[in-house]
């Protein structure tokens, strides 16, 4: 591609002050961490604007730095009321849709932002009197006669809208962008020529100055494929490395018995064990009595009967005289699993009891919050393998609890676990062996992701309906337009109560100061702070529930007091349990009917799914109401309107997939950093995620370190140092 060179060239490596100066440089750390000449140019447009095509407005989120391409629709200014100055107020349209701007004190707007004039415009999105608006943006005239600015002049055709901040806009990057490249000297190409041309890619320079510069579609995509296969690479390559490294260690081989404790557990099962359930366990049987260390992910919705398969699996292991062990994500889960699993297990989980079964094992629960008298015993339980199944939260991977002989591990609820954990535990079956490793979800998860962020798993469905589950309506209760509807909220408490139910009200934080990661204050996007338990309980009972039997349960109570909550909650002694998401995955309570979320919008689809799993688990038809301040027509609406349609767990899976913003697909939002993939769809792209994988499985076999592909090996190291957490903890 032929470029104008004018003055030193500069690399990928090179410090961007080189290429854009340094005020430039200093503003595009601070924002987006981008330091070099590399990060800058692979800091990608979000989309293009094409002159002439006004963005939706529809979908803005409260707190964003939004850039939008716009008309101006109105312009007018008026005096403030209560302090001397002028408020120049300008609607913008996409042509169904306005937004407002607002300007304070700025009246030399009135002569460009002039009626029916087409223009850029940013800034933070707020609310205010229950609309959207932008406060004093930022913009940049679109205008034909318009030769302000030299980057937007160079996109005659397709303008590239960047993620951008307070302190650098889209078209000041697109700005910088022009001034880096044309001093970029050749980018050499990571991908072997061979598989390159198999694939039909264009190569990597190319492809880098397109996606910015490009002022046409097929430009735009001819580059983007190049740069997905390169993400989606990396990602595969690192997996493919993974599951290499694992396969390496051997596994205990755990032969099946028919004399043994499964065998006398599945003779007393009241029930059959669905098709999907004996399928799967078969699948997990045949890996368990391999040396090669199972490494399978389960998923299915709660109640398809992951338990009874895991329970299964870890009985085979005990019957070949070594330890399995269940990690939880919580205390109270960890505590009713441990309850669970002894219910189901009878005399055959009592050995060293009076009464136990000639085949018995013992289960054993360690936690973090047991007395020291109870976890010396549970340790010694353990290190003595005299439980044969050890349930316990994240205290299971300390060093100090060192296991028997550690043959299979369950990880419960993988979402809340990541790779680290799970290696953690991995050690603590020997220095030279590696357990078996079952990990389970009741998040569904799209194929795509299973083989981005899970490749190194085997994943398995539980797809079957929970049988007997009643039906669960769904209701967005909007706090802010309609005020009434929380009043009606609570009065839905009262029937369900009155009727001889029980209900639970979630919220996104504890409340009390002690163990906070900060004081409850206004956010950066201008919301109120999170609905806190503390507060909210208070409220109920001195006010719309009064005369209820309430109770609060959160992660930081004591663990007797979250056993005591807990068992009388069960046993229908409270009426109304006010609680975080400590309540999210394994609490089963079948006479809760109801289940109010304050807050709805501060928690994900999966999420939403999963808290309103705990109700219709009896025989009485359950209630979801979903309390927001979220406004109509943005994401986070739309987001909690699409859980309200459907109680089908892989539909919103894929809803969740397809509502993600961009950066957010392998956690980054939540983490806080830069996403690893930048344009590779975990929605779309499935092609190109299950051909990288292919490719990605041939090149490991053939050089598992990457000496034969140095270029690879670079990129999978720049991938993976970058943000390895994201791309291989959290979906």
């Amino acid at each position: 591609m032929g470029r104008d060179i004018i003055g030193p060239m500069v690399s990928m490596d090179s410090k961007l002050e080189a290429a854009v100066g340094a005020k430039s440089a200093k503003a595009l750390a601070g924002a987006f961490d981008l330091h070099t000449v590399g990060d800058l140019v692979r800091y990608f447009p979000r989309r293009y604007a094409e002159r002439g095509e006004l963005t939706n407005i529809a979908g803005l989120e409260i707190g964003e730095h939004a850039t939008v391409m716009a008309r101006v629709q109105s312009f007018n200014e008026r005096r403030m009321r209560n302090k001397p100055g002028w408020i120049s107020e300008v609607v913008i349209t996409d042509g169904s849709r306005t937004l407002d701007c607002t300007f304070f004190n700025q009246r030399h707007h009135k002569r460009t932002l002039k009626p029916g004039i087409s223009a850029l415009f940013a800034g933070k999105v707020s609310r205010f009197r229950n609309k959207l608006q932008l406060t004093n943006p930022d913009y940049q005239l679109l205008d034909e006669d318009n030769d302000d600015d030299a980057a937007v002049e160079k996109f005659t055709g397709l303008i590239p809208v960047y993620p951008a901040a307070a302190t650098i806009q889209s078209w000041q990057i697109a700005k910088c962008v022009v001034q880096a490249l044309e001093m970029l000297d050749d980018i050499e190409d990571p991908m072997p020529d061979e598989l390159r041309t198999r694939r039909g890619l264009a190569n990597y320079d190319d492809a880098i100055r397109r996606i910015h510069t490009a002022t046409e579609w097929p430009g735009v995509q001819a580059a983007r494929e190049r740069l997905k296969w390169d993400e989606a690479m990396a990602v595969q390559l690192a997996l493919a490395q993974r599951r290499h490294r694992v396969l390496e260690r051997p596994a205990p081989e755990c032969a099946r018995r028919d004399d043994g404790l499964r065998a006398a557990f599945d003779k007393r099962l009241p029930f059959t064990l669905t098709a999907g359930q004996q399928e799967v366990g078969e699948m997990v049987a045949a890996d368990l009595e391999r040396a090669h260390p199972m490494n399978r992910l389960l998923q299915g919705e709660v109640g398809s009967g992951k338990t009874i398969v895991a329970l299964r699996a870890m009985l085979q292991v005990v019957d070949a005289g070594r330890q399995a062990a269940l990690l939880a994500p919580t205390e109270v889960l960890a505590a009713q699993h441990a309850r669970s699993l002894r219910n189901m297990l009878g005399d055959l989980a009592m050995a060293g009891e009076l009464g136990a079964a000639d085949e018995a094992t013992r289960i054993t629960l360690l936690t973090g919050s047991l007395p020291a008298a109870q976890r010396k015993q549970a340790l010694l339980d353990v290190v003595s393998g005299a439980a044969g199944i050890v349930v316990g939260t994240h205290a299971l991977i300390q060093d100090t609890v060192q296991f028997a002989d550690l043959g299979f591990v369950v990880v419960d609820e993988q979402h809340r676990f990541g790779v680290e954990q799970r290696d953690a535990l991995r050690t603590r079956a020997g220095e030279n062996t590696s357990p078996h490793v079952l990990v389970m979800t009741a998040t569904p998860i799209p194929r795509t992701v299973a083989m981005t962020v899970y490749g190194d798993l085997e994943t398995s469905s539980l797809r079957e309906l929970p049988a007997g589950r009643s039906p669960i309506s769904t209701t967005v209760v909007p706090a802010a337009e309609k005020p009434s509807w929380v009043d009606r909220t609570w009065q839905r408490i009262r029937e369900e109560v009155a009727a001889g139910h029980q209900a639970y009200v979630v919220c996104p934080r504890i409340g009390d100061a002690e163990g906070e990661e900060g004081p409850p204050s206004e956010g950066d996007d201008g919301r109120r702070p999170p609905l806190a338990v503390v507060d909210v309980a208070e409220m109920l009972a001195e006010g719309p529930l009064r005369g209820l039997r309430l109770a609060i349960l959160h992660g930081r109570l004591p663990a007797d007091d979250k056993d005591a909550v807990m068992r009388a909650f069960a046993a229908g002694e409270l009426d109304v349990l006010v609680a975080t998401t400590v309540v999210e995955v394994g609490v089963d309570v079948p006479n809760s009917t109801a289940m109010v979320i304050m807050d709805a919008d501060r928690f994900g689809v999966s999420q939403l799914h999963q808290l309103r799993g705990r109700v219709g688990r009896g025989s009485a038809a359950g209630v979801c109401l979903l309390v927001t301040e979220a406004l109509g027509g943005t994401a986070t609406r739309e987001r909690l309107d699409a859980v309200a349609s459907t109680v089908d767990g892989f539909e919103l899976a894929r809803v969740d997939l397809e509502m993600r913003r961009e950066g957010d697909i392998l956690g980054a939002t939540q983490s806080g950093t830069r996403s690893a993939l930048r344009l590779l769809s975990l929605l779309r792209d499935e092609d190109v995620i299950g051909e990288a994988r292919e490719e990605a499985r041939e090149l490991v076999a053939r050089s598992p370190d990457l000496a034969e592909f140095p270029g690879l090996a670079v990129m999978v190291a720049s991938f993976v140092t970058e943000s390895r957490a994201e791309y291989l903890e959290k979906a």
